[in-house]
């Protein structure tokens, strides 16, 4: 499966390295998911659905049911806020309920040429591509080894969460020509003023 939201004309396209996470994104720089056409670019650029699946079924509960869903994703990634674990429950009943729907099953289909290309047996439908994100994020709170790598970026206001897999552990920022530039900028400002008191 392709990770990474779908491109699209207002944000640059980020890969943070889990589908679920991904998802968290798709509030920034603002709400990303405000219609059935933005969702159903999202679900093809995150990979849910394989290349050309027509999502013309899609209807405009769909966007709310993500919306949701990234809502549930964000409290459990992000931690119960101290003195508060009743909102991290109900987040993670969700998670695990949604998660119960099966995903559209994928089948192999020749083309022109003796190759094989996926496709799904059926349209998928809300329930069965919600399920696919919540499973991914049931996959990535269950693994220690993956959620001790997941990272909320050091940029300023910039709220992206990824899964750190850089040599080292030791990346800072959800993107380095991004956030990363801004605080090397920031950083080289502050020492000119230092340079020039």
């Amino acid at each position: 499966m392709a990770l990474g939201s779908a491109p699209s004309a207002s944000a640059p396209r980020f890969d943070a390295g889990r589908v679920c996470l991904d998802l968290l994104a798709t509030t920034h720089p603002g709400e990303r998911l405000d219609g059935v056409g933005a969702l159903c670019a999202w679900i093809g650029g995150a990979g849910l659905v394989p290349e050309g699946t027509a999502l013309g079924h899609a209807d405009a509960s769909w966007p709310a049911g993500f919306r949701e869903l990234r809502g549930c994703v964000g409290v459990l990634v992000r931690g119960p806020c101290p003195g508060d674990t009743s909102s991290y429950g109900r987040a993670l009943g969700r998670v695990n309920e949604l998660a119960l729907s099966a995903p559209p099953a994928p089948v192999a289909v020749p083309v022109e040429g003796g190759g094989l290309v996926r496709e799904l047996a059926g349209p998928p439908g809300c329930a069965a591509l919600l399920a696919l994100v919540a499973r991914d994020a049931v996959e990535l709170l269950t693994d220690p080894v993956a959620r001790a790598a997941v990272r909320e970026c050091e940029g300023d206001d910039c709220p992206l969460v990824y899964l750190d897999t850089s040599r080292g552990r030791r990346r800072r920022w959800c993107s380095s020509g991004v956030c990363g530039n801004r605080e090397r900028v920031a950083r080289h400002r502050r020492r000119a003023a230092l340079a020039r008191a």
